[in-house]
């Protein structure tokens, strides 16, 4: 039984990809990461890290912080935590126990390079409909929730990326962006090592919505209406895509949960039919 300041691999699972997941800390040494270039999903690198700087960093956000074992190294740092004030908790067992429990993780071999700050950098195309929303929010939700999301002319994409070290997406010739039939969040889902049920099943739907295919999923539709909505309501991108975050963690939240659910009006009242 995990202690009042751990939590288990099932219960981190339950959380990761949802708008209230805690702050993912993975505080194992670079050599660990040079052995296993994996992360548990939406969790933040961050060897050698001192207490104090990391709590300048990430504020007052509950966290967990997690190394390979889940022993003294997480703990202490969770602890110095939890002392500045910080809700703070180590995974129990670790990577390790993540791992053992048969749990997704990510592979870094095509993570981006991160600026000074310890965030990736992503430029794609202004005003986007489903893809460069889609994108951002996998993104946010399971690789790294610090990313930066620059959006500018289409001609003009390959040019931020080399001035501002930014990665590009969404655009023809790059890595990440459509293969054959499949859209870019595709590419990210094969890429990152992220096909897991709930996550392959919005990709369905985002393609349908994406690439003008409503017969791949009866949801990819009402996808596409709802983005195409976003995209008048907003005239400012990056604030379509925070209002629109919401959009993608329901149709998760569907996709993990919900799928067998059905709901109707006499349902509802307990009107006789």
């Amino acid at each position: 039984m995990p202690s009042p300041t751990e939590i288990t691999a099932s219960q981190l699972a339950r959380l990761i990809g949802l708008p209230n997941s805690p702050l993912l800390i993975d505080v194992r040494p670079d050599d660990a990461l040079v052995r296993d270039p994996h992360l548990i999903p939406g969790s933040i690198p961050r060897p050698h890290v001192e207490p104090e700087s990391l709590i300048t960093t990430i504020g007052k956000r509950p966290a967990v912080v997690v190394c390979e074992n889940g022993c003294a190294l997480s703990q202490g740092i969770a602890a110095w935590l939890r002392h500045s004030g910080v809700v703070a908790e180590t995974l129990e067992g670790g990577v390790v126990a993540w791992q053992k429990a048969g749990q997704p993780l990510i592979t870094t071999k095509n993570l981006p390079p991160r600026d000074n700050h310890g965030r990736t950098v992503w430029v794609t195309r202004a005003r986007p409909k489903v893809d460069r929303i889609a994108c951002p929010w996998l993104i946010r939700r399971f690789i790294d929730p610090e990313a930066v999301f620059l959006f500018v002319a289409a001609n003009e994409v390959l040019g931020t990326a080399e001035l501002f070290s930014a990665t590009p997406f969404d655009i023809p010739d790059v890595f990440w962006s459509h293969r054959g039939e499949k859209c870019s969040f595709d590419t990210m889902l094969e890429e990152f090592g992220l096909s897991v049920p709930a996550l392959d099943r919005v990709a369905t739907i985002v393609r349908g919505a994406d690439t003008a295919r409503p017969d791949l999923a009866p949801e990819a539709a009402g996808l596409l209406a709802a983005s195409l909505g976003f995209s008048r309501m907003y005239r400012d991108d990056l604030e379509q895509l925070t209002a629109a975050m919401a959009l993608y963690d329901a149709v998760y939240r569907w996709a993990r949960d919900a799928t067998d659910e059905t709901h109707t009006w006499i349902e509802a009242t307990g009107a006789k039919a």
